[in-house]
Parts: C-alpha cells; structure tokens; sequence
C-alpha cells in the first residue's frame, strides 16, 4: 500500500518541477497580448503618420475625387474605391449560394467518404497562392470570357446597361470571378464547421416529426446556425476586400469609374500595388492614404458583422466557431 500510494506522489512531485504557477501562465498572456496590442498600435501609427503629408497637402476631398494623376499633382480615390466594392460585391454574390450549397452537402448530403475527400479539395483550394489564381485568370479564363462569357452577357442581359462596351476579356467580372473562386474555400470550410454543430437533437427530433430533410435543412439547420453563417460571410467579404496580386493581374487596371462589368478597373489594393515601387513625395503619401481608406472599409464591415452576429444571437456555440 505505501510503496504504490507513494508513486503517484512522487511522480507528482517531479511534474510540479517543471509546471508554471498559475500567476505565471497569468503574466506569459500578459506579455503576449501588450506584444500584439503594440504591434497594432505599431502598424496603425505607421499608416497613420506616412498618410499624413496627403491629408494635410490635399485635405479630406481628394479622397473622393475621380482622377488619379500624380503628373497634375491629383490622387482621386473613388474610382478605385467603387472598384474595391464591385469586385467584392460580384464574388459574394456568386461565393454565397454556392458555398453555402456546397457546405449544406458537406455536413449533410455527401456520404462519408466522399465528405474527406471533397473537405480535403477544399482546403487545398484555400492553399493556393493568389498569384497561381491571377495566372490562372490571365492565362485561361481571359480567353473565354473574351469570345464567350461576355458577348453572351451582353446578348442576354445587355438591356440592364451593365454589360456594355467591347469584349476585353480583363475587367470587373473577370476580377469578380477570380476573387469569387479565392473565396469560396474560405465560405465553404467555415460554413461546412458551423453546421457541424447544430444539435443532433433538433435535427432528429424535427425528422422523427416527419419533417422531410429539406425542411429540415431550411427550417432547422439554417436557422440554428444563422449567425455562425453570417460570420463565414463576412471573414470571406474581408479576403475578397483585401485581394491584391490576383485581382491586378485581371482587372485591368484602369484609373477611371468602369461604366459596365466588362469594363477594366481598378481597387485600393491594386492601385497600392501598382504604383508604390516608383511613387515617392506626395503620391507615396496618397497610396497610405489609400491603404489607410482600404483599412477602415475592412473595420466598418467587421464592425458591422460583430453587430448583426450578436444581434442574431452571436453568444451560441455555432456563432462561437465562425468567430474563431
């Protein structure tokens, strides 16, 4: 009896040794976290004070002003700023049925088997770098959005003027597209968690009812998890913002407000890009400036996401996982 109650003891004894107090673990999160809150206020200052020689040269109004041309001394924003919302706008609205398919399959649908090897593409999807989706967009889908995407949209929906001008190939909806296949990883994979883990019990329970499993899917599942969904949205909305390399290997990069989806254009990120190897005084100042918008577009839509997540009830554990 004392030579077995002894050894747990001891073993006890030596693992104590090398275990932290809990004011240890205590101050090792300390450090880290006035690390990270440093590094932000780093980054934000850094942004802040290379914007400012813009702000204080030109004012707040050129932010919205249309023509960017350093040789005039003018740095318009607004052209690239519509086009950092219309690209994200044409990849969220074909990333959001389609993922949100896509995942209802992967939790619900697909047999097991097919689930491991389907989650697995879909994370190798999310793997690729954005410069192979760029060359990917230039090198094979330029071409057919050039002899057959675009003649088809604009003879069949060219009465709603969002398809006029020439069939370049480059442009908002190539850009759009790109952007939508970048995302969609991200909407599928999150969303595919999120209905992962709404109750067993609910959705049973409504089946034993004699609920078919598309009222299920529709009237069970979606609701339960409608703020974890939300946040899947939202986190793909801020990579689509983001994107630089692939969307300015596509887009065109046009200085002027596109007049059509098939026309070329430009976002705050390719802009950044594009012209901040060779800028220096006031137009260096301008792309921080730039960045410095792109920055507070991506806050106000987490912002946002955060407020309608708890307001559909964001304290659940489905909310819980797409916040993560």
């Amino acid at each position: 009896m004392t030579a077995t109650s002894s050894e747990p003891l001891g073993r006890e004894k030596r693992h104590s040794r090398f275990s932290l107090p809990n004011g240890g673990y205590r101050a090792i999160l300390i450090v880290g976290g006035a690390i990270f809150a440093a590094l932000v206020i780093w980054f934000l200052y850094s942004i802040v004070n290379q914007s400012r020689p813009a702000f204080s040269t030109l004012g707040f109004s050129w932010i919205i002003q249309k023509t960017w041309n350093p040789n005039l001394h003018k740095f318009g924003l607004l052209p690239f700023i519509l086009g950092t919302v219309e690209t994200t706008a044409i990849a969220m609205v074909l990333a959001v049925p389609i993922g949100l398919g896509s995942a209802l399959a992967l939790a619900y649908l697909v047999p097991q088997r097919a689930k491991v090897l389907l989650g697995t593409a879909v994370e190798l999807l999310a793997a690729v770098p954005s410069v192979v989706y760029g060359l990917w967009g230039v090198i094979a889908l330029a071409p057919l959005f050039r002899e057959y995407v675009e003649p088809f949209s604009s003879s069949a929906f060219g009465w709603t003027g969002l398809f006029n001008g020439a069939n370049s190939g480059v442009g908002l909806m190539l850009a759009g597209t790109i952007l939508f296949v970048m995302v969609l990883p991200t909407m599928v994979a999150i969303s595919r968690d999120v209905l992962a883990v709404v109750p067993k019990e609910q959705v049973e329970g409504a089946m034993a009812l004699g609920a078919t499993q598309w009222q299920v899917l529709r009237k069970v599942v979606l609701p339960e998890a409608r703020a974890g969904l939300l946040g899947a949205f939202i986190l793909a909305t801020g990579r689509a913002l983001g994107e630089t390399v692939a969307v300015a290997l596509v887009i065109g990069n046009s200085d002027y407000i596109a007049h059509s989806l098939k026309s070329p254009s430009a976002t705050l990120a390719s802009l950044i890009i594009n012209n901040f190897g060779e800028a220096s005084g006031t137009e260096l100042a301008a792309l921080f400036g730039a960045g410095l918008v792109l920055l507070v577009i991506g806050l106000t839509v987490n912002s946002i996401a955060r407020a309608l997540v708890r307001r559909a009830g964001g304290s659940g554990s489905v909310a819980s996982v797409a916040v993560a």
